[in-house]
């Protein structure tokens, strides 16, 4: 049996790197090898029984337990300050395991409202057709989450920063108000990955990820993480995991233990791309204005300096002819690939309200401050003034 290495007395570059790493290497690999094999030999009878019976670790079939998938939970819980990490097929497998685990029939769910767009649809179109409740709301005001908890309040969900407002909800203060009514806190933290922050050392329970973006950083795989802050929370959400098989395969679990070693360099690129294109884009004037949370007069802007290593890669702007005007960009950029997802190396450019928000009712987008003008940036690693002029461009052809 291999057993994962630990590296939390280690930095972030560090844990990227050697996290999930496996003590025992039968060849010396330095790379963590593809246990490519749907179910395990038992020794004898006695220890496939006490291995059902939880009596003796092992492993038994690839949908309760694999070793490489094993490797990658361990190295992003170990990133995000985190217990264990439960790895599913898909960032919304994770979100909907999250769910499952504790919603049920009657219960109620307060979320973000500008989170991404199946998250809210997921609770709007499957989970209330079996009585779940949800309220959404702006949870970059504390004030909201506490006037919005009931008495049937079983979850607390926030997305911070919110896709694709670039709102920032305080995790500290949330985790409080959660806490308070003895209810667990629940935290994507897809948009800025544990390289810029660590929800559950803000006082989150649990912590979820698309594995697709930064994490794994090259556009070639789809995955999701769920990380829980003690025992009790891992155990109650790995059964509702195991039985509703939304769990990953080795080779994508290899992907991102591949893709992650880069995580830190990737961010610091994107981040520093970043912020020079918010810069120009504030002034050029077919930019009407621009949601980046590492402008000194975003709302949020001490929040996420508090609790953020960095202010991420991700931009909203909205442009002037509106809907109109948003498609000429996303139709005549050329460095610029025109797809939805986020956190690749490429940079993407997307709308959002006809893309990954066209489930969420006109009505609901706008009053999360989602506006048909809005054009969401994911800034990646390309040159800086390939991309500046490549922006410059297209918004010119307006």
């Amino acid at each position: 049996m291999t057993i994962p290495k630990h590296v939390n007395s280690k930095r972030k570059a560090t844990k990227a790197i050697h996290g999930g790493k496996l003590l025992c290497a039968d060849f010396g690999q330095v790379s963590v090898p593809i246990f490519q094999s749907s179910t395990f030999a038992f020794p004898t009878a006695e220890d496939g029984a006490a291995r059902f019976a939880g009596e003796q670790a092992g492993y038994i079939y690839t949908r309760l337990g694999n070793p490489t998938v094993n490797a990658l939970e361990q190295s992003i819980a170990d990133q995000e300050s985190g217990y264990k990490g439960l790895a599913t097929g898909s960032g919304m497998a994770a979100i909907t395991t999250v769910y499952a685990a504790f919603l049920e029939a009657g219960a109620h769910i307060v979320s973000t409202d500008c989170v991404y767009g199946p998250s809210r649809g997921a609770l709007e179109t499957i989970f209330a057709r079996f009585g779940v409740e949800s309220s959404f709301v702006d949870t970059s005001d504390l004030q909201n989450i506490e006037q919005a908890i009931r008495p049937n309040t079983k979850l607390v969900f926030i997305e911070t920063p919110a896709n694709p407002t670039m709102k920032i909800t305080d995790i500290a203060g949330a985790a409080a108000i959660a806490q308070k009514h003895g209810i667990p806190l629940a935290v994507d933290n897809t948009f800025a990955s544990p390289y810029l922050q660590r929800p559950i050392e803000k006082g989150a329970d649990i912590v979820v990820h698309s594995l697709t973006k930064y994490i794994n950083g090259h556009s070639d795989i789809v995955g999701g993480m769920i990380i829980t802050k003690n025992a009790e929370l891992y155990r109650k959400i790995k059964p509702v995991l195991n039985h509703l098989g939304g769990t990953m395969d080795p080779h994508q679990a290899w992907l991102v233990l591949r893709g992650v070693q880069t995580l830190s360099l990737r961010m610091e690129k994107s981040q520093e791309n970043a912020a020079k294109l918010a810069e120009f884009l504030r002034h050029h004037p077919k930019v009407t204005w621009v949601n980046y949370p590492g402008f000194t007069d975003h709302p949020q802007y001490k929040i996420a300096k508090c609790q953020m290593d960095g202010f991420g890669a991700m931009i909203a702007i909205g442009v002037v002819n509106g809907l109109e005007g948003g498609k000429t960009v996303m139709n005549n950029v050329q460095v610029f690939t025109l797809a939805v997802s986020l956190g690749g190396v490429e940079s993407l450019i997307e709308h959002p309200a006809s893309m990954t928000h066209a489930s969420v009712p006109r009505k609901h987008r706008e009053e999360a401050g989602l506006y048909d003008e809005l054009v969401r940036i994911s800034v990646g690693c390309e040159d800086y003034e390939d991309l500046r002029d490549d922006l410059d461009q297209a918004l010119n052809k307006i």
